[in-house]
């Protein structure tokens, strides 16, 4: 007979979730969005690709992707259901 316990982990990663400063999150991400356009408009490349790896690869950038997708309030991509593909 095999019997169901409860993993500790999952109430931790929601305590570490809920406690993160999304404030400081939202700094990070567009600080390197906005360096990401100055280097754009300056026409330096290698930075640019450079920068768009940091921002894929950050804590804050991963963080605040994923709360896009799971905390979404009934919102659709551009792509969603609702425009079937049509821009």
């Amino acid at each position: 007979m095999t019997t169901a316990q409860a993993v500790g982990a999952v109430s931790r990663e929601a305590a570490e979730w809920y406690a993160i400063d999304w404030q400081t999150i939202h700094r990070n991400v567009r600080r390197l969005q906005v360096r990401i356009v100055q280097a754009t408009k300056e026409s330096r490349w290698g930075r640019v690709r450079a920068l768009q790896h940091l921002l894929t690869h950050s804590y804050s950038g991963k963080v605040l992707a994923v709360r896009r997708v799971t905390e979404n309030n009934g919102n659709h991509p551009r792509c969603g259901p609702r425009n079937l593909g049509h821009a």
